[in-house]
């Protein structure tokens, strides 16, 4: 294989040729490698010498090879060398022969419903055994997940990720980090202190990419695209593609609530809202196993305890109708004899009980158009903050924690 030598000069790093530069990340640039002993590819990520001399972009650097060293999952590019030469620190990894799912939404627009659920779902399983080790990525978006010729898909670059029980800091308070149209918007308050709800924020993001082909939050400034981001202000992904089914659209928007707690809690139920199948039904001890019929325990008018049983597509139907009353105090089983749990702890009828978000547009309570009786305008103290201005001075402290995070990134 002829050795196509990089413009910036590098021809070899440690045990490794670089053949050509493949890409340019956050970090550095990634080349196309070849180990010499073994004649296998490799990707290596180079750290230019100017950055080196950062002590926290280099710890940050070294971390990520740790970080991927720990993570034996087959969705997670594995990291296989670490080292520095004369002043260039490099990381060395799997080398995966394909593309990122960035640059197939750009050369073919919104990908099929059923491909791009199944992409994000074994990404989200790969993510769901980082959180699992206590690291959140805090850099989930489409240019960071390659998928491989073969099929297979990869999430890419932990670069960014952080152990939730470390005492090391290797973000300044306040400071902000990621991609801002896939960031959760706590992510712009500080880098610091985000779990792996933000993780869920960002896979939700990219998938919103995946089946509209528009990036999501799209603005003409950073500023509008955070305000939108806290005012929940993002079409629903089916006013930009109709075909779209509803559960999907619901999945989507549920996970990219400006409120964290209004997220599925894990990447896990992310994915159960994705396909409407809970990963363990009660009643059924086989686990992923679905329940041919549903017993359901429901109070009537009277208020007294009442039990029936149905399909899932009659139980959804009576639910909806009404005819089981408060839906918040149903609950469902696969068996006669239980156990029952609350309708939002199943897929199967969680969206049914889970409201999303409110938009900026939607509609508001009626307000009372009677005149107003004639008061006194406040004066001094009397006067009130407008209920605008906490929201507007936390978005420019986000702000500029952002910036700060980038100067630091460029440093």
């Amino acid at each position: 294989m002829p050795v196509i030598v990089p413009k910036d000069g590098l021809e070899s790093l440690g045990n490794y040729d670089l053949l050509e530069k493949i890409a340019a990340v956050g970090v550095g640039s990634v080349y196309r490698g070849r180990r010499r002993a073994t004649a296998e590819l490799v990707a290596v990520k180079v750290m230019p010498p100017f950055r080196a001399g950062n002590e926290l972009a280099l710890q940050r650097f070294a971390r990520e090879c740790r970080i991927l060293s720990g993570l034996n999952d087959p969705n997670i590019v594995r990291a296989l060398d670490f080292g520095i030469e004369g002043n260039i620190p490099y990381l060395v990894m799997e080398f995966v022969d394909g593309e990122s799912l960035g640059e197939r939404i750009d050369r073919e627009g919104c990908l099929p419903e059923a491909e791009a659920v199944h992409v994000i779902a074994q990404i989200a399983r790969a993510l769901d055994r980082a959180h699992c080790q206590g690291l959140v990525h805090r850099h989930v978006k489409p240019d960071n997940i390659l998928l491989t010729a073969g099929g297979d898909v990869k999430l890419a670059d932990l670069g960014l990720a952080k152990h939730v029980e470390t005492s090391t800091q290797l973000t300044k308070t306040g400071g902000c980090l990621g991609t801002p149209n896939f960031m959760a918007p706590e992510q712009f308050r500080d880098a610091r202190c985000v779990d792996k709800r933000c993780d869920i924020y960002a896979l939700a993001a990219t998938l919103y990419m995946a089946v509209t082909g528009q990036l999501p939050f799209a603005a003409s400034n950073l500023v509008d695209c955070c305000l939108r981001k806290f005012k929940n202000d993002l079409p629903p992904p089916r006013e930009l593609n109709p075909d779209l089914s509803e559960r999907v659209d619901w999945a989507i928007r549920r996970a990219m609530s400006a409120d964290p707690a209004a997220r599925p809690a894990s990447c896990v139920e992310f994915v159960e809202d994705l396909t409407g199948r809970s990963e363990k039904v009660p009643g059924v001890p086989k686990r992923a196993a679905r329940a041919d019929s549903w017993y359901v325990v429901y109070e009537d008018a009277s208020g007294t305890s009442q039990q029936t049983s149905g399909p899932q597509q009659d139980i959804r139907r009576s639910l909806q109708e009404g005819l089981l009353g408060d839906a918040e105090k149903v609950r469902v089983s696969a068996s006669q004899n239980g156990p029952f749990e609350p309708l939002r702890s199943l897929a199967e009828f969680r969206d049914l009980v889970v409201a999303l978000p409110a938009r900026p547009n939607a509609e508001t309570e009626p307000v009372d158009q009677a005149t107003p009786s004639p008061t006194a305008c406040p004066t001094g103290d009397a006067r009130e903050t407008p209920a605008w201005l906490p929201a507007i001075l936390a978005v420019l402290l986000g702000l500029a924690g952002f910036l700060v995070g980038l100067y630091l990134l460029a440093r």
